[in-house]
């Protein structure tokens, strides 16, 4: 007897997106080079003097400091830099960011939320 029911993919919930009440929307932004991997859900911020964007972190002096996008893609930016998808609006759970060195995400919650982001606590369920 042949097997009649088969997988054909999976889908893994990862809880950054909270809800859609307020608007999703995505926009294209060019990562600057030499980051290494970022993961979904790393905040990005943009370079003041080229409009490139970066891992935020409350150390930079670029402009990059002030949190702005969510990206929507496990990005890997090697030697040259690279146009991603990033969330530009929406609400979102605060514990699946990733942010640079040592920031907290409440360090960030005041600019996100400037330009659209909304944060809240969900449970993980992974």
């Amino acid at each position: 007897m042949s097997n009649l029911v088969n997988d054909i993919g999976v889908s893994k919930q990862d809880n950054l997106i909270v809800d859609s009440n307020i608007p999703i929307q995505l926009k294209g932004v060019t990562l600057v080079a030499n980051q290494g991997e970022l993961k979904r859900g790393s905040v990005i911020g943009i370079i003041t003097a080229s409009g490139l964007g970066k891992l935020t972190t409350k150390t930079s002096s670029d402009g990059s400091q002030t949190a702005k996008y969510i990206l929507a893609d496990d990005t890997t930016i090697g030697d040259e830099d690279v146009v991603v998808q990033c969330y530009e609006s929406g609400k979102f759970n605060r514990f699946a960011l990733t942010l640079g060195g040592s920031d907290e995400v409440s360090e960030h919650e005041d600019d996100l939320r400037k330009y659209g982001i909304f944060l809240a606590d969900a449970i993980n369920y992974l």
